[in-house]
């Protein structure tokens, strides 16, 4: 199976190269940035020790399609995508958060509430509620931005400010834009037969200190969907959704007694289950942009990325 779990390129004018969980962000002449999307695949905070083939891809796809359908709404760093894994912009400062918005109860909301409780962020969640309900309004729940082996944590926004982690005034624009970014995701979700679940964003300043989007949009690795059809049905059932997110690899890894707590062991993942995520994200893929998936040439991905990216800075 190839894939690409790992580069050390050495581009023209390149300053610098940071390595997150699933993309390696190269620095070209503290100027651009070429973010390379690998197939790596992270639950739990945790990478995983095989690559998914084509994920790499399927994110970075995803990711330009959901930036140009929402520019007009939020600026982005996008210029360019040289390769199917590759993405280039603009060099911006991360924000040390990421906006995470959830229409519905589920996933790492839902398990806070089955423990009890009805504070996430300091935002209240109503009683009454059971897993995969509708919020009466999309709630904002922030996350502290990781360093890849620690995990993300949840903040409030009163910390936020305390902590002097983002200025009020740009915080307020944070949530603006990620009020937006979720209806408008919503509303594509809806065209295609979806319901955008839960989302995160993240952002950052470019050097004129405008606060533009970065990093991926609406992905199945950064979003949570489920069908529409039969939701409302499976919810009076209390009936488990059909869902696309990579959820259900997380499902998969709880099964085999692994949530990246300490002294857990990540469970083997055969040559058979790989490929049974691949499918699953190229299903995905199909599902969210409503497109057929076309497979890039994989025989030497590392030289086909380098010689993409290459040509793209000389031009």
């Amino acid at each position: 199976m190839n894939t690409i779990t790992d580069t050390n390129f050495n581009f023209p004018n390149q300053k610098s190269v940071y390595k997150g969980k699933v993309r390696e962000v190269y620095n070209i002449n503290n100027d651009l940035l070429v973010m390379v999307a690998t197939d790596r695949l992270s639950a739990f905070d945790v990478v995983m020790p095989k690559g998914i083939p084509y994920k790499g891809q399927i994110l970075n796809q995803i990711a330009t399609k959901m930036m140009k359908a929402t520019e007009d709404l939020v600026p982005n760093w996008l210029l360019a995508t040289p390769d199917p894994n590759v993405a280039v912009g603009h060099l911006c400062a991360p924000f040390k958060v990421e906006m995470v918005i959830r229409g519905y109860l589920s996933g790492h909301a839902a398990r806070e509430y089955k423990a009890g409780k009805r504070m996430l962020c300091g935002v209240a969640m109503p009683e009454g509620m059971k897993e995969n309900d509708k919020f009466p309004n999309p709630i904002i729940t922030p996350a502290t931005k990781a360093e890849m082996g620690d995990h993300d944590e949840d903040i409030s926004r009163e910390d936020i400010l305390k902590r002097g982690i983002v200025s009020e005034a740009d915080y307020l624009v944070l949530e603006d834009y990620t009020r937006k970014l979720f209806q408008r995701g919503s509303e594509i979700a809806a065209s295609r037969g979806l319901i955008l679940v839960d989302t995160k964003y993240e952002f950052g300043k470019t050097k004129e200190g405008k606060i533009v989007l970065i990093d991926e949009i609406h992905t199945p690795d950064s979003s949570r969907y489920f069908y529409a059809d039969g939701y409302q049905e499976r919810q009076d059932r209390w009936e488990a959704q059909k869902q696309l997110s990579k959820e259900f690899v997380r499902q998969w890894l709880i099964a085999n007694n692994f949530q990246g707590l300490k002294g857990q062991t990540v469970p083997e993942m055969t040559d058979d289950y790989i490929t049974t995520v691949s499918d699953r994200y190229i299903e995905l893929y199909e599902n969210i942009t409503g497109e057929t998936f076309v497979k890039a040439d994989v025989s030497n991905i590392q030289s086909r990325i380098e010689q993409n990216v290459l040509g793209y800075l000389k031009a």
